[in-house]
């Protein structure tokens, strides 16, 4: 517990995924991984670690911290083009991690140039399950074009009714997300679904572990009846209970996010409140006071006859 403390209160790093990141480098020959959306640099290390001998950590966000993190080692190479457009542009890669923008129109056009260009690298993808699912998500300011985007709003999810809410799951600025979530071309799941059921990527397999936000792995099959590497994964990959506790984790931190909405919306009341009581006291003194001048002048003067 003395270790929960330190973790932040929704976990969404890719770093809590690196039991399946083991599993993935024993069972591939991994060296040369491109890593799309980088957060602080220490998921980009943790595959130098599991053996990999280049990284290149594509975000064209990149914040100061984050270059000063990757300059400290030269097998780690930031990249600031935005993905997909810079994948031709880089060395092709044994293992592509897709944590970028979480839309429908970037991860359709990033897996269907790796699924052409690079078929024997395996994929790692982020953000398979609610909210991104069903739904694109936005980092703002977008740069993709208006036809690539579906009718944006700035409130967000939840998971307690299909509506969206200033008291949900919003960004604050940094995202926005589509008013509607399910429909065609529409959130992270439906472009894996869309480019798998092309024709002549049948051979490629899909699993998805249902934990913080959904982590899916996808390569091509060499044979029919699978690889090792599907057998080492299915512990997680058909996991009900993890599936479960995924579902009950959203659904209490999007109930959090309602009652901090409401107290902030309550604090607000109070403020509003004890002006208007404080307004009301100094209005009763003001008439009091000139109800004391009139009841004096009223003595001075005595009554009339």
């Amino acid at each position: 517990m003395r270790e929960a403390r330190r973790l932040p209160v929704l976990l969404h790093s890719m770093a809590v995924f690196r039991e399946i990141f083991e599993i993935v480098f024993a069972h591939r020959e991994i060296r040369t991984v491109v890593e799309v959306g980088v957060e602080s640099g220490q998921v980009s290390g943790m595959y130098l670690e599991l053996g990999a001998s280049a990284v290149y950590c594509v975000d064209p966000g990149a914040t100061d911290e984050l270059r000063e993190a990757l300059d400290g080692d030269d097998a780690l190479h930031l990249v600031t083009a935005p993905s997909p457009e810079v994948l031709p542009e880089l060395p092709v890669a044994d293992l592509y991690v897709l944590d970028g923008d979480h839309n429908y129109a970037v991860v359709e056009r990033e897996l269907t140039w790796i699924f052409e260009h690079a078929p024997d690298a395996v994929v790692v993808m982020h953000d398979l399950l609610w909210p991104c699912a069903r739904r694109d998500l936005y980092y703002e300011p977008s740069l993709l074009a208006p036809s690539d985007k579906h009718p944006t709003s700035e409130d967000g999810p939840t998971a307690w009714h299909d509506e969206l809410t200033p008291a949900g799951f919003v960004g604050a600025g940094a995202f926005t997300v589509a008013r509607h979530a399910g429909g065609e071309r529409n959130g992270v799941a439906t472009a894996v679904e869309d480019v798998l059921a092309r024709p002549g990527n049948e051979r490629w397999w899909f699993g998805l572990v249902p934990a913080v936000f959904g982590m899916g792995v996808l390569y091509r099959r060499t044979s029919d009846a699978g690889e090792p590497i599907e057998a080492a994964l299915r512990p997680y990959t058909t996991s009900n209970l993890l599936a479960t506790m995924e579902n009950n984790r959203i659904a209490l931190y999007t109930r959090v996010l309602q009652m901090q909405y409401e107290a902030v919306a309550h604090a607000g009341y109070v403020d509003e409140l004890a002006e208007t009581v404080s307004a009301q006291r100094r209005e009763i003194d003001r008439l009091t006071a000139e109800l004391r001048r009139a009841w004096d002048a009223l003595r001075r003067t005595g009554p009339r006859s």
